[in-house]
């Protein structure tokens, strides 16, 4: 029976995992690996996704998308600084929202992201041995409704049944406290790639209860990175007068250096960055070289106050909690990012205790995931867990002077229900406007506005006497239905908070189909690169042959390099497949002749078995290197 899996879908690398035997374990991808990048690119006509698009993204830089989940649920006027640093194009898209350049026409984050997820499942299908649908997706805590609803589209846009989107750091408790039988208060620490979130939780018997959470959607190694990035630019410049970011290939290979240096310093107090060949002197043409050492020390006085960042979060979400740093038990790590000493030190320094290290902080949201996968699809071997999460950002509405009335606070466990009676600022006013918001702002203003509705049909009265009903009602997937009633005519009208993404819904139903079809191109894609394949390696054999084939007739053997020589220009023009497949049965062919013709003119001795023997494991040979493919 097909199970559900859980998916870290993250800002560097994404990880999928799913229970066996009662127990969550990661799904190593097509290339063996455990993590799968979490890039795209578009080369020629081929889509790339995860290593291999990695691997080319120096040569094809403008054309090769990473990071992408820095800007999924996200508006333009968010995230310009953060576009502009990207060697691809991002640009403002309809409604504000933000589209990406590609030689496939302008991609929304969710596409992109959906071409992550698509890959992984497929990997996982064909580890598992059966077509993975249901999908629970993780997010960071602080991800405020807009950017888990986008997340939940590229689900859909992949195909997926997404069954829920749940916290990143709860996702992570859930991995460690599977097997804890007491109870433990814990500090969840998650730096990734493009996110910070802390969270704490109570567990014990079975119960996983967020107690708080807080973050900084603005904040991960991805941006340690980019002070790396900005010092060895800097440094070439005030050498060679010239600016490295400005050119894209040598900006994508700043950015992959600057991570392997920020990896390297983990573990070491020093590293070098070499960068051969990074870029042509513009007057001379002659090559330019950049070659810096960077120490640990310096590393942390250019990331300092990134790090810094940090602490405010945490004191937060232990006065949300209303918990001192010594009421927790463990602290435990998560995010590669966590991985740099100098965050360490400063958790270990705020919270008084050693992180325990015990989880992989590269998998641990992933392996939560598969638990609330096997939760919510009903397998038994999990046990009985019961996990109580919490809305991560206050919702309420504008009233009067464009002031934020609180519905729901911060950290208010989730399902919640709330209503509250507003009433009409004039007189004889015939409806009121439910302007629904997110935020932790006094002003309506400086909040995110989530939707906005009427109500209309208000009978004349004086001001301040007809009662409006106002109700919050917020689902475990952080999805918001508000509803407001006059109470004296039982006039109501509603909202349903999602699709808030700067895609509608006919647009994400195109997404949709589109990607249905493009995964139909990618497999005939594949299939005709397999076929290409099968016959390069038939004419690599056939050439073997004809090296080998001695006293062979010379017209046949004149007839088995014409037809290789014939295979050779079918693979390098990438004909069609009737092309391919009529060169491969003819080379089939006259290469068995050959075989046979060479077994026919060796010596043979009938009475000596030893060499019967060898003969008939000759032939043995011959038919399993020269099978037809399939």
């Amino acid at each position: 029976m097909a199970k559900a899996v859980g998916i870290d879908l993250g800002t560097t690398n994404s990880v999928i995992a799913v229970v066996e035997g009662g127990k969550p374990d990661v799904i190593v991808n097509s290339e063996g690996t455990r993590t799968t990048p979490s890039v795209v690119a578009f080369k020629g006509a081929e889509r790339l996704v995860g290593n291999i698009a990695k691997r080319q993204a120096a040569m094809n830089a403008t054309n090769t998308f990473f990071e992408v989940k820095r800007f999924i649920g996200r508006r333009w006027d968010e995230v310009r600084e953060e576009a502009g640093r990207a060697p691809f194009k991002v640009v403002e898209g309809p409604n504000g929202g933000i589209r990406i350049e590609t030689t496939d026409g302008l991609k929304a984050p969710e596409e992109i992201s959906a071409m992550v997820l698509r890959k992984m499942v497929d990997d996982a299908s064909a580890k598992l041995g059966y077509t993975v649908t249901d999908v629970v997706i993780t997010v960071p805590a602080y991800f405020d409704n807009t950017q888990r609803e986008a997340t939940a589209a590229a689900g859909k846009i992949a195909g997926l049944n997404v069954l829920r989107i749940i916290n990143e750091p709860t996702a992570a408790a859930l991995s460690y406290g599977l097997d804890r039988k007491g109870n433990e208060t814990i500090l969840v620490f998650d730096l990734g790639g493009g996110t910070f979130d802390v969270t704490i939780l109570e567990i014990g018997d079975g119960v996983f209860e967020v107690k708080s959470t807080n973050g900084d959607t603005h904040l991960g190694g991805a941006d340690f990175d980019q002070r790396i990035v900005k010092w060895l630019a800097g440094e070439f410049e005030k050498e060679n007068k010239f600016d490295l970011r400005k050119d894209p290939q040598a900006l994508q290979r700043l950015i992959e250096a600057a991570e392997k240096a920020k990896i390297d310093l983990s573990s070491a107090n020093e590293t070098t960055i070499s960068l051969p060949f990074i870029t042509f002197d513009p007057e001379t043409r002659t090559p330019m070289h950049l070659e810096k050492k960077l120490t640990r020390a310096q590393f942390e006085s250019l990331v300092g106050d990134l790090i810094e960042r940090v602490r405010k979060p945490v004191l937060q979400a232990l006065e949300d909690a209303k918990l001192s740093a010594a009421k927790i038990d463990e602290v435990i790590l998560v995010g590669g990012s966590t991985r740099v000493p100098a965050v360490k030190a400063l958790v270990q320094s705020l919270l008084g205790k050693t992180p325990n290290e015990s989880v992989n902080p590269d998998e641990a949201v992933a392996l939560g995931a598969a638990v609330q996968a096997g939760i919510l699809s009903g397998d038994s071997s999990v046990g009985d867990i019961v996990l109580v999460d919490v809305t991560p950002l206050t919702l309420g509405v504008e009233v009067k002077g464009g002031v934020v009335a609180p519905m729901i606070t911060r950290n208010t466990a989730v399902p919640a229900k709330r209503t509250e009676v507003y009433t009409t600022a004039e007189n004889n006013q015939p409806g009121v406007e439910i302007n629904v918001l997110q935020g932790e702002r006094t002003m309506a203003n400086d909040n995110k506005s989530l939707g906005r509705f009427k109500l209309e049909g208000i009978p004349p009265m004086p001001a301040g006497v007809p009662q409006v009903e106002v109700t919050f009602d917020l689902d475990t997937n952080g999805i918001l239905k508000v509803s407001a009633k006059e109470k004296s005519t039982g006039k109501e009208s509603n909202i349903r908070i999602e699709n808030t993404t700067t895609l509608g819904k006919d647009e994400i139903d195109r997404m949709v189909m589109e990607a249905e079809q493009n995964a139909e191109a990618d497999k005939l894609r594949k299939e005709k690169v397999e076929k290409r394949n099968a016959l390069d390696a038939l004419r690599l054999s056939a050439e073997k042959a004809l090296s080998e084939s001695g006293s062979a007739p010379q017209d046949l053997k004149d007839k088995v390099q014409q037809l290789s020589d014939k295979a050779r220009e079918a693979v390098q023009t990438e004909a069609d497949d009737a092309t391919i497949e009529s060169a491969q049965k003819q080379l089939e062919e006259a290469l068995q002749e050959l075989m046979q013709a060479n077994a026919a003119t060796q010596p043979s001795n009938s009475s000596d078995d030893a060499s019967t023997s060898e003969a008939k494991k000759d032939d043995d040979v011959v038919d399993a290197d020269f099978k037809p493919a399939g």
